[in-house]
């Protein structure tokens, strides 16, 4: 989600602007306006100085709001004001400021499901969903996993100083065989987690985190199992084979008297 946000705001006009995250699971419930519209100097206990909100420091670039479906439904107002009027005050301030932003918001919810359960706005539902981009889960392509463990491999290779590690094909495709939830950011932990245990150039599978090899090893088991079930299949159809072509074409042993 993060490469894909800044994907879109370093391809923009707003390139040059800055690019701010919220990740909004993160932010405690009684500090949602704050941390997004921020606020003046004793606005309420700890406010010891002024503050500018998210929207405020983002003016003229992009705001991204990872897990947007964790924001309260009471606060859920406030956002879609700025989204249509683009004017939002700080928390103790009646000063008025205008911000132009770009709102890029990505969640795990089904957001419509949640509409219709209550728990989010239907008009912000639809005031964000203006142009919806799916990201596929890692599970769901596979075949990105060979490129995405190569390429960090090589950057988290350099940056620990172990420039000289290789990974198999054999245990790239076993990785394949795990379901990877926590998307592409738990394959470079667990990337990062093999690289710093590796023995000499070459990283195992067992360098990878415990829960990780646990299931990768109870995923390939059946797998093994098959590649050696045809194995042992081939060698009976070579025996098979050799035992026909005796029948069809024998072989004649002339003895000299």
């Amino acid at each position: 989600k993060d490469l894909i946000a800044r994907a879109i705001h370093q391809s923009s006009e707003r390139a040059e602007r800055p690019l701010i995250r919220v990740n909004c699971a993160a932010v405690p419930r009684e500090l949602f306006e704050s941390e997004f519209f921020g606020h003046v100097k004793g606005a309420f206990t700890g406010a010891v100085r002024d503050r500018a909100g998210r929207f405020e420091l983002a003016d003229g670039g992009t705001l991204f709001l990872d897990e947007v479906g964790e924001i309260p439904l009471e606060l859920q107002s406030k956002l879609l004001r700025v989204l249509q009027e683009g004017q939002c005050e700080r928390v103790g301030s009646d000063h008025t400021f205008t911000t132009d932003v770009r709102v890029i918001a990505a969640t795990n919810r089904n957001l419509e499901a949640e509409v219709a359960e209550g728990r989010f706005r239907e008009d912000l539902y639809f005031r964000l969903n203006v142009f919806p981009i799916h990201s596929a889960a890692l599970r769901e392509r596979v075949e990105d996993i060979p490129l995405l463990v190569a390429h960090f491999l090589n950057v988290i290779g350099r940056r620990l100083g172990r420039d000289d590690l290789r990974i198999s094909e054999t245990e790239v495709r076993r990785m394949q065989a795990y379901s990877w939830p926590g998307n592409v950011r738990e394959l470079q932990n667990a990337v990062e987690h093999g690289v710093a245990l590796a023995q000499a150039s070459r990283v195992a599978l067992d360098d990878l985190p415990a829960e990780v090899v646990r299931i990768l090893e109870a995923a390939n088991a059946p797998i093994e199992w098959q590649e050696a079930r045809a194995g042992f299949r081939y060698l009976w159809s070579l025996r098979a084979l050799f035992w026909l072509t005796m029948a069809l074409f024998p072989i004649r042993i002339l003895t000299r008297l």
